[in-house]
């Protein structure tokens, strides 16, 4: 639902389907170029290493079309002074708010900018990077010479004087990161956003050494952790032939379900049961409003959960709603004391010892849970040992290890080494794992990240979360860094666009999907709320208004869905 976009994109240009940055890379880094990425409310955490950034000179450029307070200053509540004296730090040095959708065209702006001015005069690319470290160099140019200044303005939003100010600074800084999120992933073009941001990268060789690289910021702490250890819908990505050696079976070689798909086949009858582990995927999906009866239909649905959500409320036709421990609760087994491993953005595996009472003495394990349904469903297995596994976590992890040799030797001796241990990324040695061996431009075929577009008196909507909010997860009405007071059920315009359509703040309106495919999408009582927005896009909370995501609208090579991208209709 968020970073598939990151590993497919990642993973045809580069090899490596997950960033190339760690945290010292921030320690030396000249330049940052951040792109759809709200810190202060996903990741506060990052802003620690951005304000020491920023205070030995690093320069920070922000493109969004919101204005993410995050970005703008942060106060340290770590810090004793800042705290009572209320002071500080100024991050982004630009704020850019490019149009949704625009960033393609930003991106390619900033590249022409570059090439034209090495063709006029030479010795801005990094020429032995491109002609010895990629390939597809010349038609990426090509299409950058080719493209009209006219069109990028139209498609960002953003002048031309502006974009070239970008590239100059791009030009002098030494050292790159690019940092992005679901502002680039969550288009129906979205992984042509991620990797026209590797495109600006890799002209200067900002991929691949020290205090530069692509960064993608994901949340949960398993998100890219899973992909790691062959939890995939994708057979190429897993070590089939070594499990089934392992394990002595013949492990599945079809393609499996992305949640988009998961969804659809609810719809039309062709999935019949869901487990769910942990999440509240019956909110946190798109089209919500044509999903939401199909759940009754299902034979089975059994939710693996650490606390209530909306999920559970919609069982079908036999149901198992399983509470588990929670990572901060102590996981006593047959052993002692158990550890689980998680992976963070930056490719670094750290363990996980919870150390609180659990709430209840009979809850099981995530890990006791699933061996104990694996146990009473199949067939014994001389070669799975599901109740050494739950008795001793460190036996699986000695199996990670076995599956995947090179990037978990020594696992369980590693565990807790400080920081967590470096999972090895062939691209930051400069290793490409693509075809040809090299990193690849990619030349994009659109300007506009969007599915198609605008008609009429359509508008852009983005979905937001609030700095009070984990996912799904609510945990109050305010949402403090934007400003926001009381409710929710808010649809944010700029007051040009108010005076425009005739709207005043405070009235009460709808939001319909503009999407020809027959259904109406429509989410009713939200508030207008004036906000600092492009002209022609609005924003509106997830999942409040996830009803209004098509299950259709989703990024052609990863099928994420685009949360950052649906036309839609004000209807007073």
């Amino acid at each position: 639902m968020c970073h598939e976009t990151t590993s497919v994109a990642l993973k045809a240009q580069i090899g490596s389907a997950v960033g190339t940055c760690t945290l010292p890379d921030f320690e030396t880094c000249d330049l940052i170029l951040f792109f759809g990425q709200n810190t202060g409310a996903n990741s506060p955490r990052f802003l620690h290493p951005l304000q020491e950034a920023v205070r030995r000179g690093c320069k920070i450029i922000s493109f969004n079309p919101v204005r993410e307070a995050g970005l703008v200053c942060f106060t340290n509540p770590q810090s004793p002074v800042e705290m009572l004296t209320g002071a500080a730090t100024a991050i982004a040095d630009t704020h850019l708010q490019v149009r949704p959708g625009g960033d393609i065209a930003a991106l390619t702006g900033l590249c022409k900018h570059i090439l034209d001015l090495e063709a006029e005069q030479g010795g801005i690319i990094d020429r032995t990077f491109t002609e010895n470290e990629t390939t597809n160099f010349d038609d990426f140019a090509a299409r950058m010479h080719a493209t009209p200044w006219d069109d990028i303005e139209r498609e960002s939003g953003l002048p031309r004087a502006a974009l070239q100010s970008v590239a100059n600074l791009y030009m002098r800084s030494e050292r790159v990161i690019g940092v992005y999120g679901m502002g680039l992933t969550q288009h129906v073009h979205g992984s042509q956003n991620v990797q026209m941001l590797v495109n600006l990268l890799l002209l200067r060789g900002n991929i691949g050494r020290s205090g530069a690289g692509i960064c993608p910021v994901r949340g949960h702490s398993n998100v890219q952790g899973q992909r790691t250890v062959g939890i995939s819908e994708k057979p190429e990505l897993v070590p089939l032939d070594q499990l089934a050696t392992l394990f002595g079976f013949d492990p599945p070689r079809t393609e499996g379900l992305t949640t988009v798909k998961v969804a659809e086949g609810m719809i039309d009858g062709s999935v019949t049961a869901f487990l769910g582990l942990g999440g509240n995927f019956a909110r946190a999906i798109p089209d919500v409003g044509r999903v939401d009866a199909t759940w009754a239909n299902l034979a089975l649905t059994v939710q693996i959960a650490t606390k209530l959500n909306r999920s559970h409320l919609m069982p079908g036709r036999a149901a198992w709603l399983l509470p588990c421990l929670v990572r901060a609760e102590r996981d006593d087994q047959a052993s002692g004391v158990q550890a689980v491993s998680i992976e963070d953005s930056f490719s670094h595996i750290h363990g996980s010892l919870g150390k609180r009472t659990p709430a209840h003495p009979m809850l099981k394990s995530e890990i006791a849970i699933v061996a104990g349904i694996a146990k009473a469903t199949l067939a014994s297995n001389p070669q799975v040992k599901w109740n050494e596994w739950t008795s001793n976590y460190g036996l699986v992890r000695d199996l990670i290890e076995q599956t995947y040799p090179e990037d978990f030797a020594r696992f369980n001796a590693r565990l807790f080494t400080p920081g967590g241990f470096y999972r090895s990324n062939p691209a930051r040695l400069r290793h490409w794992h693509t075809p040809s061996g090299r990193a690849l431009f990619k030349t994009p075929n659109v300007l506009s990240a969007l599915g198609s577009p605008l008609i009429g008196n359509a508008m852009t909507l983005i979905t937001l979360r609030s700095n009070d909010q984990f996912n799904t997860t609510i945990y109050g009405f305010d949402d403090r860094l934007r400003g926001l007071k009381g409710s929710r059920n808010i649809v944010l315009v700029s007051p040009d666009d108010m005076a425009t359509r005739g709207l005043f703040a405070g009235q009460i309106v709808a939001l319909e999907t503009d999407h020809d495919d027959g259904f109406l999408r429509r989410v009713d009582g939200l508030c207008v709320t004036p906000y600092d927005l492009p002209t022609g896009c609005v924003g509106a909370y997830f999942p409040e208004v996830n009803a209004l995501v098509p299950l259709g609208l989703r990024d052609l090579a990863a099928n994420t869905p685009a949360y950052k991208g649906v036309s839609v209709r004000i209807v007073i």
